[in-house]
């Protein structure tokens, strides 16, 4: 029993590591994307913070639906 235990427990760490992983590269990949098309690389991030927020508003109206919140994320 305990061996079955460790091994689902190995198997709950395994997961949950490998979407951490994702997570993390998904972050990367639009933070740079971000910098590229904001031209933000030298802002801190309060500044950019600061950006986003001025533009928010009028992006997420103006969204695609192909692009809204009920489609999966690639």
């Amino acid at each position: 029993i305990e061996r079955e235990d460790f091994k689902l427990r190995q198997s709950k760490y395994y997961e949950n590591r490998q979407a951490r992983k994702a997570r993390s590269r998904r972050l990367i990949q639009k933070g740079a994307l971000l910098e590229k098309y904001f031209q933000a690389n030298n802002l801190s991030v309060e500044q950019t913070e600061e950006l986003l927020k001025i533009f928010a508003d009028y992006v997420n109206a103006h969204k695609p639906d192909k692009l809204k919140n009920d489609q999966p994320n690639n």
